[in-house]
């Protein structure tokens, strides 16, 4: 029988017991689960950048798939427009900014396109929407805004420019927010307007 000198012995001995603390460690963390001072930290730093990166914006109207989207801040309305599915046969979109950057919170509204003669559009011979009726604020013309009571010239294009900038009006109040429109002139265009 082959003898084995005593410091070997001990050596062996103590690599064995080495071998398991090491397992024991192992299994005790649960299954190879990083412990807390392992795990990567970077789930901050991604929230953190989620929330510098992206945005989220409401793509509604006359686009195949209508919903909540998140999307880089970079992005552009046309890629919000595109990740709704794209727009519906009958859309409008040229009266839609789709160069216009994307802003959280947005509700980004594609129209359909009015049928020729209807109201609340402007015929052949240049005749306003029909009286009475509210005209739509993401798809009015310039000449048909100045039509409005309380509404020049120059406050229509302003109300077009802010339209384009924004990818359109996502509630009524939010004309408010376009240069020149105070409180009495919003409180006389409330019912003049629609979306």
């Amino acid at each position: 029988m082959l003898e084995i000198p005593r410091h070997l012995l001990v050596l062996y001995a103590a690599g064995a017991i080495v071998v398991l603390l090491l397992g024991a460690r192992y299994l005790g963390r649960g299954n190879g689960e990083p412990t807390a001072a392992e795990r990567p930290a970077p789930a901050l730093e991604v929230r953190a950048d989620a929330a510098r990166g992206r945005v989220t914006v409401h793509v509604a109207g006359a686009v195949r798939r209508p919903g909540v989207y998140r999307l880089a801040a970079r992005d552009r309305v046309d890629d919000a427009v595109h990740r709704a599915g794209g727009a519906r046969q009958g859309a409008d979109l040229s009266a839609v900014n789709l160069a216009a950057k994307l802003e959280d919170g947005r509700q980004i509204v594609v129209p359909a396109r009015a049928p020729a003669g209807g109201a609340g559009t402007a015929g052949a011979s240049g005749d306003s929407a029909a009286p009475g009726v509210p005209l739509n604020l993401n798809t009015a013309t310039p000449e048909q805004l100045d039509e409005l009571d309380g509404v020049g010239p120059a406050t229509a294009r302003t109300i077009v420019q802010y339209r384009e900038e924004h990818g359109g009006f996502g509630r009524i109040d939010e004309l408010a927010q376009v240069p020149g429109i105070g409180e009495k002139r919003m409180a006389s265009l409330r019912e003049q307007v629609r979306l």
